[in-house]
């Protein structure tokens, strides 16, 4: 008796609901097949889906959802003297097709993320990118590709002190300036949106700061504070749905129920067939019921399905029932006599 107690509890201890629940959480291989626009930080576990910031084109000019915006993001440049326009991991809604955006051609147009406008010329600052990554503990979404740099004068950009003195001398970096301006390809303007966690419900999806520009003004900083960029734990890389999850919490448990039960009448009770099945007598019980049941339904339908009619159901001619009564007169006079 004492082995078969021993078996029983090493079964038991095997289905473990934590075990079949730790095994269906994803590994850490799975972090390496996020959806686009998502990322996986190791240092604290969290993943980040800024999908929930981004701007979704209208379908037939109307919103899918009554809180989508109708247009892309739009940012302040306040004393840079330039208004910008972005996206997160998707081009912009706005149709620049019909724009003249300076270096941009054919179907790139469409893959603008940032831009802006000068005057009468419109400026790409940064095609898509749906690749967030991390420098350090922050969020970065990196936008390049833009419009070539040194085409507009230049404006104010937020530069140090030191920044301004160093520019006065000519030395290597002037050097290296004039290597890009004379190289067959020209630098192209970026975009660099830095994120930080936000968790006031009262401001909208993402709130945008425009940080400054590099002296040749091909890159461009922003900053942008969102609960997007809080994390959290993933919920479309879950291999199993909380439904499926409690479905096997509750498997777990009757075979549990039924394993314990029978390994009980077994070794305790000393019951063999299906005797040994836990609480035997109430499910045979309930099987018999519901067998009751059924044939008090059958035979209740049965009255309604149309039968066929037999030979026996035809009617009787004419000439049939004049037999008849002269037979019966016949048997009536026999009787008499």
């Amino acid at each position: 008796m004492r082995h078969h107690l021993q078996t029983s509890f090493l079964v038991l201890g095997l289905l473990h609901p934590y075990t079949l629940i730790q095994a269906a959480s994803p590994s850490s291989d799975e972090h390496k097949d996020l959806k686009p626009c998502t990322i996986y930080n190791p240092s604290n576990g969290n993943f980040y889906d800024l999908n929930t910031i981004r701007v979704h084109p209208l379908e037939n000019h109307k919103k899918t959802h009554k809180d989508d915006r109708i247009e892309s993001w739009h940012v302040r440049g306040w004393d840079y003297g330039l208004n910008f326009t972005m996206n997160f991991c998707a081009p912009v809604i706005e149709d620049l097709s019909k724009e003249e955006v300076e270096g941009v051609k054919g179907d790139a147009v469409k893959n603008i993320s940032a831009f802006y406008r000068a005057g009468d010329k419109t400026y790409s600052i940064g095609q898509a990118s749906a690749e967030p990554f991390f420098r350090g503990h922050k969020l970065i979404l990196n936008y390049t590709n833009g419009s070539p740099c040194g085409e507009e004068p230049s404006r104010l950009s937020t530069r140090t002190g030191k920044e301004h003195d160093r520019d006065k001398g000519k030395g290597d970096e002037d050097r290296e300036d004039d290597d890009d301006r004379n190289s067959h390809k020209p630098r192209r303007k970026s975009t660099l949106i830095s994120f930080i966690c936000d968790r006031d419900s009262l401001a909208p999806k993402a709130h945008i700061s425009f940080i400054g520009a590099s002296s040749d003004q091909c890159t461009y900083f922003f900053e942008a504070r969102s609960m997007a960029a809080c994390g959290g734990v993933i919920a479309a890389q879950q291999s199993l749905s909380p439904g499926s999850v409690f479905g096997i919490i509750a498997l777990i448990a009757a075979a549990v129920y039924l394993l314990g039960g029978i390994a009980y009448q077994r070794t305790v009770m000393h019951q063999r067939g299906w005797k040994q099945l836990p609480n035997y007598t109430l499910w045979a019980g309930i099987f018999g019921f519901l067998k009751d049941l059924f044939i008090i339904l059958t035979s209740s339908c049965a009255r309604f399905i149309p039968r066929r009619r037999g030979y026996n159901r035809l009617p009787t001619s004419g000439r049939g029932r004049r037999d008849d009564e002269a037979n019966g007169l016949i048997d009536s006079y026999d009787e008499e006599y």
